[in-house]
């Protein structure tokens, strides 16, 4: 799909709330659904719908997505009469450039989950942490492993090597939950 159709097709599923489908361009013919709560011709902002049940919001860059379809099926149905509709609201979030979407992420004071590229670009890394500086062309993240230790040193993630950025989900929140901050 182009560029122009996706944001448009995201657009449209804000208001009323509509729930999407959403295509990466890496990820194969996988696809996350959404409630698309806020978009641009660089970010979008979905609440993620999982279940029927809210996990969290993710931010993604509209270049990485192939495809955005309106899902047209019971679930919406559902969603509505489980109350996962009424419990939707926009963060606020600045989605105007990755500086200003971290900026508002520290400004609630949540941890952010980066799915980022690492510098070859052929794999991918996942950090989960408290933002501890914003730069021009990159975010440092104070970062916790798999088993829950934290890391001495930030890690720096490049804007440009970002897929997306996770906050308010059950897995991030409750993880962090059990770590004590450094």
């Amino acid at each position: 799909m182009k560029k122009s159709k996706i944001v448009k097709r995201l657009s449209g599923c804000i208001v009323p709330h509509k729930m999407c489908r959403v295509y990466m361009k890496d990820d194969g013919d996988w696809a996350l659904i959404y409630f698309p709560l806020k978009v641009n011709e660089k970010f979008f902002l979905g609440a993620v719908e999982d279940n029927f049940q809210l996990d969290g919001f993710r931010i993604c860059p509209v270049e990485r997505v192939r495809k955005a379809e309106v899902r047209k099926d019971k679930c919406l149905d559902i969603d509505i009469s489980e109350g996962v509709v009424d419990q939707l609201y926009t963060p606020k979030v600045n989605i105007s450039g990755w500086s200003q979407i971290f900026r508002s992420i520290k400004d609630m004071n949540k941890y952010a989950m980066i799915i980022a590229c690492d510098e070859d670009g052929k794999s991918e890394k996942l950090y989960i942490g408290d933002i501890a500086q914003i730069k021009k062309h990159s975010v440092l993240l104070m970062y916790f492993d798999a088993d829950g230790i934290w890391q001495e040193n930030p890690v720096k993630i490049r804007f440009k090597d970002i897929k997306s950025v996770e906050f308010g989900s059950r897995y991030v929140d409750v993880f962090s939950k059990y770590v004590l901050k450094p």
